[in-house]
């Protein structure tokens, strides 16, 4: 669903740039044409931003996540035990009782 906050707060800005900009070019004595223009011109200039913003931060969001797979494959073949423990700490924490979050993590 963060996609869809993401379209919903973009769409939201495109509005405002847009609603802002047509008034204040409005207010320079510009002809009705110039100022479709120059709303047209926001329109287009906010989607491309928004839409390069949203590309850079998907692509680090997923750089990251694989960069976090990678450490714990290697982790998995460098200790499995210690992994093994971690992951039976990590249902501990979340209410389960030691012996059966030992038996969840060997699973």
């Amino acid at each position: 669903m963060g996609w869809l906050r993401a379209a919903v707060l973009g769409a939201d800005d495109g509005i405002v740039t847009v609603a802002a900009i047509a008034p204040g070019v409005s207010a320079a004595a510009a002809s009705h044409a110039g100022v479709v223009t120059a709303a047209a011109a926001a329109l287009v200039a906010g989607a491309l931003s928004m839409t390069a913003g949203a590309y850079v931060s998907v692509g680090s969001q997923r750089d990251s996540e694989r960069s976090s797979v990678a450490l714990e494959r290697q982790e998995l073949v460098d200790d499995p035990k210690g992994e093994k423990a971690e992951l039976a700490g990590i249902y501990q924490e979340r209410g389960l009782p030691p012996e059966l979050a030992v038996q969840v993590a060997d699973t």
